[in-house]
């Protein structure tokens, strides 16, 4: 795949559902757009494409669209949250910055959802530009897809609880749930891991804490902040043991094993 249909289908993925549930007037079979290069088919009988005007203003719609659906349907969630609370644990304030933390969420998530989006460019991204299938099937197809993704990662009392509050009583198969309930319990049950992954990180870090803040109080020294004085040791421990690597595999593997 190169890299122009990897951006393509990363797009498609979190805008052209979106599109297709939310905005359905636009995906009308008489006023179809290609991406990426937006060119409308001529109308029959007469008929007028958009102008290029109402064209950017469809792009950046969607563009405003697309933040949101990175959030609350891939694994970015999980991923920014642990990375968050390790920090925290380290006691590092600000370092890695946000910026650093958020580009290598990004990162990661772009390589845990690959063969999400290659099935996505497969299933629906090639034949819509191909002019095989409309947009709402492309859209459909997509939607699909990613909700199969976030099923997998899902836990099933979460989506029961999502479902008594939208009064459903139940599903039979996880392709019954439905896209708007699939959503909200995804970001339940990442949430959920987020923070039991986290948990298990900040063990070890509040362990050196309590070992530092102990000597220091029995040597008398209350005035130093045991805060100052772990740091260090909490920095040597994470580099020795290859801290980056070791969670970030974790993180990969807890997608491959599912919720």
């Amino acid at each position: 795949m190169t890299r122009q249909k990897v951006i393509a289908a990363t797009i498609v993925v979190f805008g052209t559902a979106t599109a297709a549930f939310m905005v359905p007037a636009l995906a009308a079979d008489q006023s179809l757009f290609e991406l990426p290069m937006l060119k409308l088919q001529n109308l029959p009988a007469g008929g007028q494409s958009l102008s290029l005007s109402l064209q950017t203003l469809i792009l950046m719609s969607a563009l405003t669209i697309l933040p949101s659906m990175v959030l609350v349907t891939t694994s970015f969630t999980r991923i920014i949250i642990t990375l968050s609370i390790l920090r925290q644990a380290m006691g590092t304030q600000q370092t890695p910055p946000n910026q650093v933390l958020v580009g290598l969420a990004l990162f990661m998530t772009l390589f845990i959802m690959t063969p999400t989006i290659r099935e996505v460019n497969e299933t629906a991204f090639a034949p819509y530009s191909a002019g095989t299938i409309s947009i709402e099937d492309a859209g459909s197809k997509t939607a699909t897809i990613m909700k199969q993704f976030m099923m997998r990662q899902t836990r099933q009392n979460d989506i029961l609880m999502i479902a008594e509050l939208r009064g459903d009583k139940g599903y039979d198969s996880p392709s019954d749930v439905p896209f708007l309930v699939a959503v909200p319990a995804f970001l339940i049950s990442e949430l959920r891991t987020a923070f039991t992954i986290g948990f298990l990180l900040y063990l070890p870090f509040l362990v050196i804490d309590i070992v530092v803040a102990s000597i220091l109080m029995s040597l008398g020294m209350m005035m130093l902040s045991p805060m100052l004085v772990s740091l260090p040791f909490k920095l040597l421990m994470f580099v020795i043991v290859d801290g980056w690597s070791l969670t970030l595999s974790s993180l990969v593997e807890s997608f491959s094993r599912g919720g």
